[in-house]
């Protein structure tokens, strides 16, 4: 992790917040889900539907195929997302997504694996390679809190993705670590 410990704005929040790891989901496919719940909302927002979600079904593929539409709805899940939830299930049920299943695939055939999935973008497709699959190499530019990071600390503007992806590179093979203190310094 040399290149972020010697980075000038990302060294002191590696002192600040100690070492932070990637892949700490214990279960592939909630995690999945999860990471549709909290797409394009707030935290609170995200967190909320997230507790209402796990308390109405269990949150595993054949407990998200055999709720009912209303049963999502309820639990704050638009139609979309209900969908996207169910096309997860599905997929669970005819691939092996598993961090395991995943082990010999690259970043890239990972991700092609879980956007082939209806609902399942690239910002989710990298979370789950961060957070479940551990990839040390993913930058999430996509993400919001990454972009308004690299805008505080660095001086891009929040919609210059191909910049703040050029920067990133300094930063490989370790961006993966890069985004968990770049969300630190926005948190």
């Amino acid at each position: 992790m040399e290149p972020i410990r010697t980075d000038p704005k990302l060294g002191p929040l590696v002192e600040e917040h100690g070492e932070l790891d990637v892949g700490t989901a214990d279960d592939a496919f909630e995690r999945l889900v999860v990471a549709i719940v909290n797409q394009q909302l707030s935290v609170e927002s995200a967190a909320a539907i997230r507790d209402r979600l796990f308390e109405a079904v269990a949150v595993t593929p054949d407990g998200i195929l055999a709720a009912d539409d209303a049963t999502l709805r309820d639990a704050g899940l638009s139609a979309s997302k209900a969908e996207y939830v169910r096309n997860v299930a599905d997929a669970f049920h005819t691939r092996d997504l598993t961090p395991a299943g995943l082990s010999d695939a690259t970043d890239d055939e990972a991700t092609e694996a879980l956007t082939e999935i209806r609902g399942v973008g690239d910002w989710t497709a990298k979370m789950y390679l961060i957070f479940v699959l551990g990839r040390p190499d993913v930058f999430p530019v996509e993400d919001l809190g990454v972009r308004t990071a690299m805008a505080q600390l660095y001086g891009f503007d929040v919609d210059d993705r191909t910049g703040m992806c050029e920067y990133a590179d300094v930063w490989s093979p370790y961006r993966s670590y890069a985004a968990r203190y770049l969300w630190r310094a926005v948190d």
